[in-house]
């Protein structure tokens, strides 16, 4: 988690984890700073926009989350700890659910367009089958052209990735294509 800032070195290790959840307004994370930026090319920029959680979380997807506040990021860190194993050798958790695994819902016929060429967010087809309506989605801010995140199918975590006619009519681009590949 980047609850504050780094800078230099030590921005490398959390670019190279698994998940990086960071507080807007408080966790910045950039090789150099705006001093040297202005120095180098001339150019103002606020440690925000330079490498700010929002920065992070929609441009360069080194963000996989954006909390508000420290209590938000935790609470972030332990809904994600709940759909991955421990380690390698471990099945992912499963959990006992009351959501009826057979149930229907008579209202998915409704979120496809009929006119194949009419956008539709493919998150609510995704929350409309997942367990309690619960999707857990990775990299919400960036690349909105593929969904990717955690679900639970009749107590069973799973992963999702999907592509979102509703961005892009969900075509691959290089940052979908790299978000997808790394969840």
């Amino acid at each position: 988690a980047s609850i504050g800032p780094s800078a230099g070195g030590s921005v490398y290790s959390p670019a190279m984890t698994d998940f990086v959840v960071m507080v807007e307004k408080a966790g910045t994370m950039f090789v150099t700073g705006p001093d040297v930026v202005k120095t180098v090319l001339g150019e103002e920029i606020s440690f925000d926009d330079l490498g700010g959680a929002m920065t992070h979380g929609s441009k360069s997807g080194v963000a996989h989350f954006v909390a508000q506040n420290e209590y938000e990021c935790m609470d972030c860190i332990k809904k994600l700890i709940s759909y991955i194993p421990q380690n390698n050798s471990e099945e992912p958790p499963k959990i006992k659910t009351d959501d009826d695994p057979n149930r229907l819902d008579h209202n998915l016929i409704n979120v496809i367009p009929e006119n194949p060429l009419q956008p539709y967010d493919m998150k609510d087809i995704i929350n409309s089958i997942v367990d309690n309506h619960e999707f857990f989605e990775v990299h919400e801010l960036f690349a909105p052209n593929i969904v990717v995140g955690y679900g639970r199918m009749d107590g069973q975590a799973v992963g999702i990735i999907a592509n979102n006619p509703m961005h892009l009519a969900g075509a691959l681009d290089i940052d979908s294509s790299n978000k997808a590949a790394r969840f």
